[in-house]
């Protein structure tokens, strides 16, 4: 019996020691399930936060709109309320508007008119340009033929007087 007891205490160290490893590794996947879970929970809990402030500003958005529609429809039953009172072929401002598409009328045709003569000028002038252009070209060819012409009488004066004392030389 002495020695079954050792045998039998060193049997149960060993289960004790099982038995803490199950326990340890049962804890440990439990805290990291729970950790896990946590840091889960913090991401939702993130993203209902910004969840809740995009629906706030949505709902703000919304009241906006809401309020610029209340606006617009209340300007459109006005508009509709004075042109119920003014008609739009009635209205004060129809013989301004009517003079005002005569003038434009008689604006056009002045323009027009405007641009025609224009246009004449434009091709008087080109056919002014063109005979100076040839009264130029005459005058430069009139030009060459009168210095051609002072070329040839120098010419000749100077062989008329290389000729006189030409001749007065040979005659002494």
């Amino acid at each position: 019996m002495n020695r079954f007891l050792p045998v039998f205490n060193l049997v149960g160290i060993v289960a004790l020691t099982v038995l803490c490893m199950v326990q340890w590794w049962t804890n440990r996947q439990l805290h990291l399930e729970v950790f896990n879970q946590e840091r889960t929970i913090l991401e939702h809990v993130s993203k209902l936060a910004a969840q809740d402030r995009t629906i706030k500003n949505s709902a703000a958005d919304l009241d906006a709109f809401r309020e610029q529609l209340v606006r617009s429809d209340a300007a459109l039953k006005e508009a509709e309320a004075k042109l119920a009172v003014h008609p739009v072929g009635d209205s004060p401002n129809a013989a301004e508007r009517d003079q005002l598409k005569k003038n434009i009328d008689v604006w056009t045709a002045a323009i027009a008119t405007r641009d025609g003569q224009l246009k004449i000028v434009n091709e008087r002038l080109q056919s002014l340009a063109r005979e100076r252009n040839e009264a130029a070209d005459k005058f430069n060819e009139l030009a060459g033929k009168y210095n051609s012409v002072v070329k040839d009488l120098n010419d000749a004066r100077a062989r008329l007087a290389s000729a006189k004392s030409g001749g007065t030389s040979s005659a002494r």
